[in-house]
């Protein structure tokens, strides 16, 4: 049986350069053998963590949202893709928040150990995504079990749906997938 995998697409917009990726490596994964999921926070009820730290006895947040059942699958995959829109070279607002929210997950039973983040962007500068880099690997230094396995980027968008080499970056995507 293979690896399960699940694909976090942060992008408001379902049909995003983001999100598409997204698709490409579930499908990829998904070809390859593996269980693989995309999990949109589109549309997600996503409040902000206030720091009780409550969850770090419980591990459970006391905020009642979709942030709760997120967590709860990113805790029994084996492998974590993050896919966001790069925004004034930063991750996009909603999956910091929820990297945020994750925090009942600090000191779990967790299963994950390889996170890949993937992201679009305007520019297409290869060092566009290095401040949203830095927050995911910020996020992973929490999780001793967890290794950061890299990025994939695709700079150059132009119109939402249109990304500059689209089909070179969904390849890209696709066989990223493939090899989870």
């Amino acid at each position: 049986m293979g690896k399960s995998i699940l694909v976090i697409s942060s992008s408001l917009r379902v049909t995003s350069n983001s999100a598409i990726l997204a698709h490409e490596i579930v499908r990829g994964a998904l070809d390859a053998g593996n269980d693989a999921e995309f999990l949109s926070l589109a549309e997600k009820d996503l409040n902000f963590c206030t720091g009780c730290m409550a969850c770090q006895k419980t591990h459970r947040c006391v905020i009642n949202d979709d942030a709760t059942l997120i967590a709860e699958k990113v805790q029994c995959a084996d492998v974590l893709v993050f896919v966001s829109p790069i925004y004034y070279y930063e991750m996009s607002g909603q999956l910091k928040t929820m990297l945020d929210r994750m925090n009942p997950l600090y000191g779990s039973d967790y299963r994950f150990r390889d996170v890949y983040f993937v992201c679009t962007a305007a520019d297409d500068d290869e060092t566009t995504p290095d401040r949203a880099v830095s927050g995911i690997e910020g996020w992973i230094a929490c999780f001793d079990k967890a290794t950061f396995r890299g990025k994939l980027f695709c700079g150059g968008v132009n119109e939402p749906g249109e990304i500059m080499s689209r089909s070179k970056c969904m390849e890209k995507a696709y066989l990223l997938g493939s090899r989870l």
